[in-house]
């Protein structure tokens, strides 16, 4: 089985659990117990969040671990503000997209700005927007998780920050952290990361604050967490994520390079006439969008799998519409957007795969539009 949907998961790795594995055995406590045990736990919480705070090469912030990336968004959104004007993309993750819907639910301001054609935001439509209206709060993923396409957040943030310093700035990192060389800036006060997308487990987010920002809780209880996320921490979670990220975060740029081989690859010998390429070349090489014109993508995933190969149809955290919202706002048409399946890698990912994968991605195209017996 070739594997090429790891925006949406990756497999967890073995030398991290293996790292971890104590915290399920000699080291399972609570660590809010104040015996040596549960103190031990806290310490290597502790140690993990000084992990991913250096990883991000940030003395600014500070870290909440929370359930999962959605969750982080979650709480950037509803506890850093309680009214104002809240500003997005027509292109975020849903968790940011359909917060952003509950917020307009709840009677409050909502403004969503258009996208490129390549899933970026309109920088000239956003900053104007900024400039000219009342603004309270601004959401930007970092990376697109259904074209690839990098919103530079820092610039941005800076930006927005000289246009009103007050504004509370905050990007989904989900498919950045451990993926993409970047240094979190001062002006960014809230970044979500998760840790399935990067080879730890489901069910463990992190939301990076900046340090002085008030924020309130989302889950009330036992005060973990600084009183802002209570709930006893996962605590083989955690460390399966320190673990994870540390090992990125050692050969980040070997991976960056030899992904955006794997990518330049499959841009290369991908069939131009079977197939658009929607994700621009600026895009994070980890993502690579693509359309059989004319098919449905649904079909396409299934026919893929019957050859071993496995890829996505969009976000899976919403992948059950006919046509991504997202592309939708790029301005697609109906036909591309049947098509659409999307590529994505990890660091494990290998050239040998990818020439697998285009052979398989060519010959089952070619079959389903009957150019092929």
């Amino acid at each position: 089985m070739i594997y090429f949907d790891n925006a949406g998961t990756t497999i967890p790795s073995k030398t991290a659990l293996s790292l971890a594995e104590k915290f399920n055995n000699e080291l399972f406590f609570n660590p809010s117990t104040l015996y040596r045990g549960g103190l031990s736990c806290s310490r290597e919480i502790k140690n993990a969040k000084e992990s991913i705070l250096k990883n991000l090469s940030t003395l600014n912030h500070e870290v909440i671990f929370t359930s999962c990336g959605s969750e982080s968004d979650n709480m950037a959104i509803f506890c850093a503000k309680k009214r104002g004007v809240f500003l997005t993309t027509k292109g975020e993750h849903s968790a940011v997209y359909k917060s952003f819907l509950e917020l307009r639910n709840r009677g409050i301001s909502t403004v969503f700005i258009d996208l490129n054609k390549d899933g970026s935001v309109n920088q000239t439509a956003l900053f104007d927007y900024v400039k000219n209206n009342p603004v309270d709060f601004v959401s930007i993923i970092h990376v697109n998780n259904e074209t690839g396409a990098v919103n530079d957040v820092n610039t941005i943030a800076k930006q927005i920050k000289t246009i009103n310093n007050k504004i509370i700035f905050h990007a989904d990192g989900v498919q950045v952290y451990g993926k993409i060389p970047f240094k979190l800036s001062k002006d960014v006060d809230l970044y979500s990361i998760s840790a399935h997308k990067i080879n730890a487990l489901k069910g463990v987010g992190a939301l990076i604050k900046k340090k002085g920002l008030n924020l309130s809780p989302l889950i009330f209880g036992g005060g973990q967490e600084g009183g802002l996320r209570s709930g006893t921490e996962n605590v083989f979670g955690i460390k399966v994520f320190e673990y994870a990220g540390n090992d990125k975060y050692s050969k980040l740029n070997e991976n960056y390079q030899k992904i955006k081989s794997v990518n330049a690859f499959l841009r290369e010998n991908i069939d131009n006439s079977l197939f658009k390429i929607i994700s621009s070349e600026n895009s994070s090489p980890y993502i690579l969008t693509i359309s059989a014109v004319g098919l449905r993508g649904e079909v396409i995933m299934h026919a893929l799998e019957e050859q071993g190969l496995i890829v996505g149809n969009g976000s899976a955290c919403s992948s059950k519409n006919r046509f991504s919202r997202v592309l939708e706002a790029c301005g697609y048409d109906d036909n591309v957007l049947d098509g659409v399946i999307r590529l994505s890698f990890s660091s494990e990912t290998t050239l040998g795969e990818a020439r697998t994968a285009v052979e398989i991605l060519n010959e089952t195209v070619k079959k389903l539009k009957g150019i092929l017996n």
